[in-house]
Formats: structure tokens, sequence, C-alpha cells
């Protein structure tokens, strides 16, 4: 009896598998999918995830706030949502978000159309716009851990590479610079583009060629404290190739005021969603208004992009008065302070406008890091004075870029302001001082590139908040740690890394961030 019931249950599992398998490729094969990826499409993707709207609905976003408040632009009276103001111990994995987020999404894109489009000689300008995108989101990374998984990132799915190991960031920034003038240099006016797929220049390879000399110079300049010589050399090839100097080639990702998330301003989304959308001034959600110290530095030099960018509701109505503007201090203990709509806090036509662009490179950037280069010697066909009076014209006309009418300045106050912030003359450090305080104003609202350039240069010269519970002893963190998953998943190259950098914590030094 129990024979032919094994019998009869054996024939029965012949039978099931023989009609499982009939028919399983062409019923287990999603009709969706494609065999092979179409480089445009993902090329958008990693240009809207490079700009922070990957991993979801914020991406690295989330890190805009963090290096607001550490820059000094804001603060919050909450110790979760001011960590980046106070450096609270207990949320301390917040600066984690743009490595978690980086690799599975932006860098893995860019990985895949490079991959696509490397061998084809009729796609070299789509090869060369995917490597200079490439080299800006690596940057970012980098710059914010130091050594991070460089050359064998991305090498998961086509070669099997799980625990990729990480580089030297100086090795990382020799062949991002390497890789800038190789891509610089391989455009072909004649061929191909990526067209509407490209959402930064729509295809136009003499706008992506200062784009990427542009890119150049700022990683250049990163380097003046640690490989002087490698600096001045990078950053006279960058200017003899050609920065981004005009308004109409500007850097930046255009964004939807409706739709998809997607398709809006991650750092506006983000910043909107997480504390202003009730717009009374009140209820902020994450206790959040600009920081005391920006405030206060727009209003004793009369800058006329105060009330650009601030408000404070007045009776329920946002005002852009000066005179009312105030900031909040970074040192409030968790308690919402009894007068906190009287605070001032980004203003929804322009900083908050989910439909405007995000500006990548502009103008203003690269007068200032030329100014700086002149005065070093680097840069013969330049008078820092004329370029330093260029950066502050420039940053002045940027947020009619970004907003529009709402964002424009009058010619008036324009002038007001340029001829009262005229160059000093003076050492290298108190022109260097009133450079890179200018920059921080001028790069407001990308906080993450003011954290760097604040690094490397120590103006403008923040006080650092010395917060009860804080995890820096008192001072402004030097870098961002790695996820705690890199410990356990990647642990051997994880170790290689901090034997050679130093400990996993926010006061280790990068290589370009010397004393």
């Amino acid at each position: 009896m129990k024979s032919r019931y094994i019998g009869a249950f054996i024939g029965l599992c012949v039978l099931t598998q023989s009609s499982c398998t009939k028919n399983f490729q062409a019923e287990n094969t999603n009709p969706n999918a494609v065999s092979s990826p179409t480089p445009g499409f993902v090329f958008t993707k990693s240009l809207y995830d490079g700009m922070g709207n990957g991993s979801g609905v914020y991406g690295s976003s989330v890190m805009f706030p963090l290096h607001q408040g550490m820059m000094q632009y804001t603060t919050s009276y909450n110790d979760v949502a001011g960590f980046g103001s106070k450096y609270v111990a207990s949320q301390i994995t917040q600066t984690n978000a743009t490595f978690n987020a980086a690799y599975p999404d932006e860098i893995n894109e860019i990985g895949i159309v490079i991959k696509a489009v490397k061998a084809d000689p009729s796609k070299v300008n789509l090869l060369a716009a995917a490597r200079i995108w490439r080299v800006y989101c690596f940057s970012r990374i980098t710059d914010l851990y130091g050594d991070v998984p460089y050359s064998q990132a991305g090498l998961g799915y086509d070669s099997s590479v799980y625990k990729p190991a990480y580089d030297p960031q100086q090795a990382i920034y020799m062949n991002m610079l390497s890789e800038l003038d190789g891509a610089a240099q391989s455009f072909d006016a004649n061929k191909t583009t990526f067209g509407a797929a490209d959402l930064i220049y729509g295809g136009n390879t003499a706008q992506w060629k200062k784009f990427a000399y542009s890119l150049m110079l700022r990683l250049a300049m990163r380097l003046t404290k640690v490989d002087a010589a490698s600096a001045q050399t990078w950053a006279t090839k960058a200017i003899a190739g050609g920065v981004i100097t005009a308004d109409a080639d500007v850097a930046k990702v255009a964004y939807l005021s409706s739709g998809q998330v997607i398709n809006q301003n991650p750092m506006a989304y983000n910043l909107w969603n997480s504390d202003y959308i009730a717009q009374n001034g009140s209820t902020n959600t994450e206790g959040g208004k600009y920081q005391d110290v920006w405030i206060n530095y727009l209003k004793s030099t009369n800058d006329p992009r105060l009330p650009i960018i601030s408000i404070v509701y007045n009776n329920g109505v946002p005002d852009t008065s000066v005179g009312i503007q105030k900031g909040m201090a970074s040192n409030i203990n968790n308690v919402r302070p009894a007068n906190f709509v009287t605070y001032s806090e980004p203003n929804p036509k322009t900083v908050l406008l989910l439909g405007s662009p995000q500006l990548i490179f502009t103008p203003a950037e690269s007068y200032f890091l030329m100014t700086e280069a002149a005065l070093r010697g680097w840069y013969s066909g330049g008078v820092a004075a004329t370029l330093y009076t260029n950066g502050v014209q420039a940053a002045l006309r940027q947020w009619s870029i970004i907003a529009g009418s709402a964002g424009t300045i009058s010619a008036g106050a324009m002038n007001a302001y340029v001829a009262a912030n005229t160059l000093v003359a003076g050492t290298l450090d108190q022109q260097m001082n009133q450079i890179h305080t200018q920059f921080w104003v001028s790069i407001f609202p990308n906080a993450p590139e003011a954290y760097s350039n604040w690094r490397r240069t120590g103006y403008p010269a923040l006080v650092p908040n010395n917060y009860a519970g804080n995890a820096t002893g008192g001072q402004i963190p030097r870098r961002m740690l790695y996820p705690t998953s890199e410990q356990n998943l990647n642990a051997a190259a994880y170790s290689a890394a901090i034997a050679r950098q130093g400990a996993d914590d926010l006061m280790t030094r990068i290589w370009w961030d010397k004393k």
C-alpha cells in the first residue's frame, strides 16, 4: 500500500515538472523588459539622481539641510533636525545618506551608460558627457567621505565585484582630473549627442566642454593645501581650456513645479515638505529657520539678496522687509522659542520654488576661483580685482536664473553693492577671507559645495556651536561617516581605508583637507 502511494506521488511530480517546464522561458520573461539599456534614458535618470532625487523620494537631498546647518545658513531648535548646526552625537548616522544613495543610483546608472556607448566611435560625445558627469558625482562623494570605492565601483552586476576596494582620495583626484581633460578634448561637434535626454545642456558640446574645465578648476583648487604644484598645473590648464563665465553657460538642471516628485527641485522639495509646507512661520514641522549668523551677515553688508531669499510671516503673510528679518540662534536647547514666528525662513517664491533649476556650476564660482588663482600667480591673463568684481556681479544675477522676476535685483541695488565690495589690498590671507566669504554668500543654497570650500580655505570664519551632547568636541565636522553596513558587508576594504585615512570619525580630515 505504501509503495503504491509513493509511486503515485512520483508520477504526480513528473507530470507537474513537465507541465511547469513547458513554455517556462516564455511565461517567465517580462514582456516589458529590454535586453540592453537605452543610454539616453539612463543618462537622464543619472542626472536626476546625481542632483539628489534618487533612492525613493529624497535620495541624498536629505544632506542639503544638514550641510546648510553646518555652514550656518539655517538651524533648528529640534535636536534631530538641527544636527547640522548642533552636531548632536545621537544623530550622526544622518551623514551616511549620500554614500547610501549614490552607489545604487547615479554611480550605477552612469556606469551603465558608459559601458553601453564606449565601444562606439559615433557616440564619442555621449561618452564624454557621461565621463564628466561621473566625475561630478564622484567628486561630491569623495569630498564628503575621503577614500571611497572608485575604480571598482559599479562592477557588481557584470564583474561580480561585490566588495569593492576603497581608493585613496589622492588617486581618485588625479584620475578625476585626467578624466575631465580627456573627456573635454574628445568632443566632436559633428557627431551625435544625448539631445533632449541631456537635462543640463541639451547636447551642446561646447557648453559641456566649459563645464568640464570648470569642474577641473574646482577640483584643482581643492589641492592648494596638500599639493600646490598639481593645483597650479591643473588650474592653469582649466582656465586656458575655457571655464564658465557667461550666464548662458550656467550648468543647471531644470525642474517642473508639478507632476512627479522626481521632476521637482530636490533641495526645494526636501525643505518644503520637511519644514515649511504649512506656510505660516509657526508650525514648521522640523522647527527650522535661518540662522542668526547668516541673516546678521547679510544685513551688516546691506546685501540686496536678503529680501530675495528671506521672509518673515507677518500676520500670516510672507514679508520680505529687510528691517524685520531675524535669524535664530543655533544653541537653543530643543525648546520652541515663544517668538518662533518672528524668525526668518526661506522665501517660497525663490529658495523653495519647486520648479526652479538647481545650479551646478556658475560664472560666480569661476570668477572667485580665478581671482584666487590670479593672486597666487597662477593666472597672468586676469586682474584679480576685476575678476572679483565680475564674480560679485554674476552672483547677484544668478537669483534671476533661479527664480525669474522674483529673484531679480535692480540695477541700482546691484551697482551699490558692487561698489561697496571691491577687492581690498592686503595679504593673501586677508584677500582669501574676502573672496571666500563672498563665495559662501554666492553659493547658497548649494551648501555641500560651501562646506567643501570652507574646509579648504577656512572662510568664512565660522564660530562652531559647542552644543551639549555634540559628537565633535564643539567643532564643525570635517567629513561624513561611512554607513555601518560597510563595516559588515565590505569589512576588509573598509578596514583598509580606516588604516590609511584615519578613524571613521567626524573630525578625521580627508586627504586634501590639511591644516
